[in-house]
């Protein structure tokens, strides 16, 4: 099929690694990247059903206290799956899948390069996540069970993390730098694979959307976490050599004091640290998500995204400030007030960059033909449930209601409105639409669609009355809400939270028995089953070895650029040749 961003280039030899025979090579120890990008997808996808159900014994435990206990569920137990749950859906499934699967995947294919600038560095990217994982199962269950796993949080906040947890705390810390490390190998081959191997005629400002989004992605991710890296490290020395950076003089546990040894550390140093790289985080978990939407909402939209350079400076917007507001975590800490000012002001001026996603999305829907596939279902609902979580964190950006909100279930709220219901529906977004591409093959729409409207709904009434019960007073980390009295009033919305998210988790099967049903069963898909005009449908689906047999194209303009002057008139067709079922 001719393609109407590229024609044929020069042929050009595969200079990275041949096509691999065996088994183990080929797809094991595979150095190809979209090998690698399906190795994260299919390993975030058994991390996040690990993920999954241990947030199930959190729910449970909050909404029948005494029940959970019955069943072994007691408070140490809980203080462990909550620290569990958050550490493999952040470290584990959300920033592998979002950058790891889909970076691999799609980078070459979407600027026109034949592979990875690094392929063995992107093996090995990989590889460093196995022991990740496994090192954090064995903190889980080192000690006594699960009584003596890590339960600091995700936060892992000194001196709790410095003087309590015995082994499990140690493992967890390496765990993560493990994590670091294989981020750090991902994002030198992201960056140095856009910036040196794209096609003839791809500038910077030709690239799609996603591949921005993950381009600077990369860049915060090498740029900060180092940082979190050199946090653990410190943290592990400190648990096992003694040394002191973090460990406060002294160390007050309920109403008794004690002075570790020689301990003359400054807990806040590690905020400072962790939140550095922290903060960033946030958006490395969700600019991918929203160059992937943007992208669908084009195709989907039957028009050109809407203010495509305003969207870039938007993205680099949003990650530019993003390091310069990791102190809006830390206004209880007694920080300086006129730091805490400059903290706030700066996290105030994020909405902006944000709010011009958001107009340049409705810009694109507005007027389009529009096609309510899967794909395009969740990227819609990412739209309006990004909207949802950007609102609730403005409230915490102002010092005096964080004051209020800090530490309750208002930042439960915020926080899974934006990496569940933000990024993780731009996840199930980019798999139905690049399935085709990944596997030759197509998804059942009809399983899709109660896939999404079953999420949609049970993520809803799992996540919105959090808010609720936050602005109620209720703290997060609380493993028995009857406790306090003040909370009773709260207890019958903590169960229906619960059975929704029970549902919620549930709805995963639709998903995975259409994943899994698909492989095998689905509809043959063509080399361009969207009719979309990025570069990586004008390839076979799936994408052969070296991606472009024989050639490289040559690309003569963007995907977004239609009604400029250069589109001759051949690219036109592209956008209107799909028309949308009737309703």
């Amino acid at each position: 099929m001719s393609h109407a961003l590229a024609t044929p280039h020069a042929v050009e030899s595969h200079a990275h690694h041949e096509d691999p025979k065996g088994f183990w090579s080929k797809w094991v120890f595979s150095k190809d990247h979209k090998v690698i990008g399906l190795q994260f997808l299919f390993s975030t996808i058994l991390w996040g059903l690990v993920g999954g159900g241990l947030a199930m014994i959190v729910r449970w435990k909050i909404a029948w206290p005494g029940a959970a206990e019955g069943a072994g569920i007691t408070n140490d137990v809980y203080n462990v799956s909550f620290t569990m749950h958050a550490s493999v859906m952040i470290f584990l499934v959300i920033i592998p899948v979002l950058v790891g699967a889909f970076g691999n995947f799609l980078i070459p294919l979407m600027i026109g390069a034949r592979d990875m600038a690094f392929p063995v560095l992107n093996m090995l990217s990989y590889w460093v996540m196995w022991p990740a994982f496994g090192v954090f199962i064995a903190s889980f269950l080192t000690q006594k069970g699960v009584e003596g796993g890590p339960a600091t949080g995700w936060t892992a906040y000194p001196p709790l993390s410095t003087t309590a947890g015995g082994n499990a705390q140690t493992l967890w810390s390496i765990g993560v730098i493990l994590v670091g490390w294989s981020s750090i190998m991902g994002a030198v081959n992201y960056l140095t694979t856009i910036l040196r191997m794209r096609a003839p005629g791809m500038t910077m400002f030709r690239m799609p959307l996603t591949v921005w989004a993950l381009f600077i992605t990369s860049i915060l991710q090498l740029m900060a976490t180092p940082v979190l890296g050199s946090a653990m490290i410190l943290l592990v020395l400190e648990r096992l050599a003694g040394t002191s950076v973090f460990t406060p003089d002294t160390v007050i546990v309920g109403t008794s004091s004690f002075r570790p040894p020689g301990s003359v550390g400054q807990p806040l140093l590690y905020q400072h640290l962790f939140w550095f790289y922290s903060h960033p985080a946030v958006y490395i978990m969700i600019l991918p998500a929203m160059g992937f939407v943007s992208d669908i909402l084009a195709t989907f939209a039957r028009k050109p995204i809407f203010g495509y350079r305003p969207m870039i400076y938007s993205i680099g917007g949003i990650a530019g400030l993003g390091f310069v507001v990791w102190g809006h975590h830390m206004f209880q800490s007694g920080m300086n007030p006129y730091l805490g000012t400059a903290f706030m002001i700066s996290t105030m001026m994020i909405a902006l960059p944000s709010a011009v996603k958001v107009f340049n999305w409705l810009g694109t829907l507005w007027g389009g033909q529009i096609r309510f596939t899967a794909a395009m279902c969740f990227a819609i609902a990412f739209v309006s449930m990004f909207v949802i979580g950007g609102l609730s964190g403005i409230f915490m950006a102002a010092t005096p209601v964080d004051i209020q909100i800090h530490d309750t279930y208002f930042i439960v709220a915020h926080i899974h409105y934006v990496l569940f219901t933000g990024s993780l529906f731009g996840v199930f977004a980019a798999v139905y639409y690049w399935y085709p591409k990944m596997f030759g093959r197509m998804m059942s729409e009809r399983l899709g669609r109660w896939h999404f409207w079953l999420t949609f709904l049970f993520g809803n009434g799992t996540f919105f009355l959090m808010h609720v019960v936050g602005a109620g007073g209720m703290h997060r980390r609380i493993a028995n809400p009857t406790a306090y009295e003040y909370l009773h009033k709260w207890q019958f919305l903590n169960q229906f939270m619960t059975v929704c998210a029970f549902c919620l988790f549930l709805s995963q099967i639709l998903f995975l028995v259409n994943f899994v049903r698909s492989l095998a069963a689905g509809k043959k898909a063509g080399e361009n089953p969207w009719q979309a005009n990025t570069l990586e449908w004008c390839t076979p689906s799936p994408a052969p070895h070296g991606n472009f047999p024989g050639e490289i194209p040559t690309v003569h303009h963007g995907p977004y650029e239609y009604g400029s002057p250069d589109v001759t008139e051949d690219y036109l067709p592209q956008w209107q040749e799909l028309k949308p079922k009737t309703a």
